[in-house]
């Protein structure tokens, strides 16, 4: 008897995914529950374990290879024993591991490790693997040693996309292309707000979360801020989940603290820290990173000023804040040296008028400059 494992969709509109790393090998023995594979999906990094008792009959997809929903990712044959459920178990998040070379046939016979991008650079530009020297792990033939085999570097080096890469620019290009932006822009005395940081009892804040505390009552008070475009129709949120872009080495993502408002500014602090570590080390979950109503980025943690954030899909809005340096100021005729942080605001025009939107503006910094004292 054999079963077939199809590729499924772990719940955040998955289309395809990339494998990134086999655990096991056609003939081995597997138990359920086992990880077999680990693949990366447009925002997280996953584990697939088995849901038969078996040996590997077939392995479809090598690695650095991309599979569609749907399709036969991996077989199992033999005396198979299922799970309880006989269904496609749930992957796991996991932290991702460093690729591996898969062996390839060699004309004499012998196996040589390589990736599936090395090995089409070696077609392309004529080169036998079996005749390379791998310089990898385990004798892996690398992309130099390719080159090098070549006899020549190249002048610029065409380099796939990761995962998230794609996503983010299938994203970027998409919300540019179907919203029309609007960015609105202001300077903010941010002296209370960075004292804020450290002078609310025990506990330290980060900039991003104080900014939730001013946004919050502003998404009430201005509820278009809150929906979205659908068709020919206005979608009003009823939650008020607040996203938070996170640099990560894989790229930028959007971390989603869901039903904000309900939450007291420690609270939302720890849940806003919990998940930024996550994503950082490729941890958090797809329902994690999915479902923000208005979004919050920090851009001044990288140094940062102005800048014209792209809204979200599926949201009308998005608020940036750069960083606060000291510049001169006039405080009540004279002048003086002040602590100044730009502010910049987008929003889709189809839905939010000038006015509405500059209304929103000059709210939040009246919110930022005097609340939070």
């Amino acid at each position: 008897m054999s079963n077939e494992f199809r590729m499924p969709d772990i719940g955040e509109g998955l289309t395809e995914a990339e494998i990134i790393k086999w655990f096991v090998m056609v003939g081995d023995t597997v138990e359920v529950d086992q990880i077999l594979v680990e693949i990366e999906t447009a925002k997280t990094v996953v584990e697939i374990p088995s849901p038969f008792a078996g040996t590997i009959t077939s392995i479809n997809v090598d690695e650095g290879e991309t599979i569609e929903v749907g399709s036969v990712l991996f077989v199992i044959g033999g005396d198979t024993t299922e799970t309880e459920t006989g269904q496609n178990p749930k992957p796991t998040s996991a932290v991702p591991a460093s690729q591996s070379a898969t062996p390839a046939p060699a004309a004499d016979g012998r196996h040589l490790r390589a990736m599936p991008i090395v090995r089409k650079i070696a077609t392309e530009r004529g080169i036998d693997l079996s005749t390379v020297s791998g310089s990898g792990p385990n004798g892996a033939i690398t992309r130099a040693d390719v080159e090098l085999a070549a006899g020549s570097r190249p002048d610029h080096e065409l380099t796939p996309m990761t995962r998230v890469r794609k996503t983010i620019a299938h994203h970027m290009a998409e919300s540019w292309r179907t919203i029309p932006h609007v960015t609105v822009q202001a300077e903010v005395r941010a002296e209370n707000l960075m004292a804020a940081r450290s002078h609310r009892g025990d506990t330290s804040y980060p900039i991003e979360t104080l900014v939730a505390e001013a946004v919050l009552p502003l998404l009430k008070r201005y509820p278009e801020f809150n929906a979205s475009i659908r068709h020919e129709s206005i979608l009003q949120n009823s939650h008020y989940n607040l996203g938070f872009a996170i640099d990560t080495d894989a790229g930028l993502m959007v971390v989603v603290v869901k039903d904000a408002d309900k939450l007291s500014l420690k609270q939302l602090t720890r849940e806003f820290e919990r998940l930024a570590r996550a994503a950082m080390d490729r941890t958090i979950s797809p329902e994690e990173v999915t479902g923000q109503t208005f979004t919050i980025s920090n851009i001044g943690a990288l140094g940062g000023g102005h800048g014209t954030p792209i809204i979200p899909l599926g949201t009308s809005s998005i608020m940036s804040i750069g960083k606060a340096t000291q510049q001169p100021v006039v405080v009540d005729g004279e002048l003086a040296v002040g602590l100044v942080a730009p502010i910049d605001l987008s929003y889709d025009h189809r839905l939010i008028d000038g006015s509405l939107g500059q209304r929103f503006l000059t709210d939040l910094v009246e919110s930022l400059e005097s609340s939070l004292s």
